[in-house]
């Protein structure tokens, strides 16, 4: 089992409305990627959101990736996710962005996609129906696999065209492309990726065990997949979560029951209505559901809803996700409460004392998979153009013939 971290631009509270605080927080996040990639963590994961005051600032990510690629040797960086509808990004401005991002961070980028945080969100772009949005990834998904490799794209669809061929630049590092993950707001959508070879980016809002069936037919689905929508099988289920991991277990415990946890939460029940909510879920601006005790934090430990205590506490606590099958846990940082220096002592204390416990291969797993893509589609569609070019400038990185 692998492990990450995610990032989302998270600003609550007046810090929302000042330009300097936004300022230090991105210096924060960017200060958390490295600290992560020192300490063993494999993913650093970056959100993409529009207009979701406090719940995330992060609009650009691919910006964040860039300047975090260049400050890191080993970590993956990851979109989760990239919204697909053509009314948000044109496919082809996707395709560019990816392609250039596994340029720039040396075949570390790892591609998530989806379909936006839910109403609020797309009708910054003007789209007023939120499930209209799926049909659009549904064609777009298909179709982005073949600007990676074909020369003279085209293609006329329902939500998007490029009615005459285009070369669409740059290509992604060859060999391979990079991994292609969609996040699973709502249970069938496990099975979906399965049966398309991608991996799934699941958040965990319910007891760990609840998971099981979702991942069983995630995996079932990825074994019957005989023809990815990329040139390789992404065989991958990553659930992000919540831990508070430090040396001191009565301060870990402390953050925990504070009555600020569970803000975050809540705004993710007040913007994300494409997903299934609990019965009696708190929506911003009413107060977020507190731990009552020390019994209430044990029971919520223990049903996975957070992991939370010293090193060795916490690395029992996470078998249980191994146990229901995943292959990736990923923590958001900053949890609610805990503090910057601390969330710098969880980095280091997890990355060195829990995660050897549980990876003990040096490689990624996507760039295992990585290594057996195929390519899917010929360079052109047509008949190439026959051109016969007889002189290049000297320092043409290849000379003709």
């Amino acid at each position: 089992m692998e492990f990450g971290i995610f990032l989302n631009g998270y600003l609550p509270g007046p810090a929302a409305h000042s330009s300097e605080c936004e300022h230090i927080m991105f210096g924060r996040e960017i200060e958390y990627v490295q600290a992560a990639d020192r300490n063993n963590w494999k993913y650093a994961w970056f959100g993409e959101h529009h207009g979701l005051t406090e719940y995330s600032h992060l609009s650009a990510p691919e910006v964040l990736m860039g300047y975090c690629a260049n400050g890191t040797e080993r970590i993956h960086l990851g979109s989760a996710i990239m919204n697909l509808s053509p009314r948000v990004n044109h496919p082809v401005r996707n395709a560019e962005r990816v392609a250039l991002l596994d340029h720039v961070t040396n075949r570390r980028y790892e591609w998530g996609t989806g379909r936006g945080a839910g109403s609020h969100e797309i009708a910054t772009f003007g789209i007023m129906d939120k499930d209209s949005t799926k049909a659009e990834w549904n064609e777009v998904i298909k179709e982005i696999p073949r600007m990676f490799e074909q020369r003279d794209y085209s293609f006329t669809g329902d939500h998007f065209s490029v009615p005459s061929p285009h070369n669409i630049l740059p290509k992604p590092y060859e060999p391979g492309h990079p991994p292609i993950w969609v996040a699973c707001g709502n249970p069938a959508t496990f099975a979906t990726a399965g049966s398309l070879g991608i991996g799934a980016i699941a958040f965990n809002f319910e007891p760990i065990f609840a998971l099981k069936g979702r991942i069983e037919a995630y995996k079932q689905a990825v074994v019957d997949c005989k023809d990815p929508v990329g040139q390789f099988i992404n065989n991958n289920i990553m659930m992000t979560n919540a831990v508070i991991c430090l040396s001191d277990r009565k301060r870990a415990r402390e953050i925990a029951l504070k009555s600020g946890r569970g803000y975050l939460y809540s705004m993710v029940c007040m913007y994300h209505d494409t997903m299934p909510q609990n019965p009696g879920a708190p929506v911003w601006p009413q107060p977020p559901y507190g731990v009552e005790n020390e019994e209430d934090l044990d029971r919520l430990i223990e049903e996975g809803w957070l992991l939370c205590g010293d090193p060795d506490e916490v690395a029992e606590q996470v078998a249980k996700y191994q146990d229901v099958g995943c292959d990736q846990v990923v923590f958001g940082v900053p949890s609610d409460c805990v503090e910057h220096e601390e969330v710098l002592e969880m980095l280091e204390l997890f990355g060195t004392k829990v995660i050897p416990q549980y990876d003990t291969d040096p490689i990624h797993s996507t760039t295992r998979y990585r290594e057996s893509a195929v390519r899917k589609y010929p360079d052109f569609q047509g008949n190439p153009p026959k051109i016969a070019v007889k002189v290049l400038p000297t320092n043409a990185l290849l000379k003709l013939g």
